[in-house]
């Protein structure tokens, strides 16, 4: 059997981008933000989902399902003019509830 090479010590320089070589962190969602803070711009229903969209304060939009997380709730129902997310319990209180309601212009 051939000997196996090794590392000759070079790195890998992202030069401002992403490293390929780390792993992506796509289950909580991003880091520090409260559902809260955001608000519901629409739902999509079709034969076989439904999907909500919300945006955050900085006019980032997630397209979530019922089951997804973001920020620090996880979303448990999407209604006809609503959503219901399960806020994580903080230290010292109960898990919460937080609904959005429909933004109408």
């Amino acid at each position: 059997m051939p000997p196996v090479p090794q590392a000759s010590g070079t790195a890998y320089d992202p030069k401002g981008r992403r490293d390929p070589f780390q792993a992506l962190d796509l289950i909580g969602g991003p880091r520090g933000l409260d559902v809260s803070t955001t608000k519901l711009t629409g739902i999509v229903r079709s034969a076989r989902t439904t999907l909500a969209l919300i945006e955050t304060s900085d006019g980032i939009g997630y397209i979530l399902r019922p089951g997804d997380t973001l920020g620090d709730g996880r979303l448990l129902e999407i209604a006809v003019d609503s959503v219901v997310f399960a806020v994580g319990a903080k230290p010292g209180f109960p898990t919460n509830r937080v609904v959005l309601k429909l933004a109408v212009n």
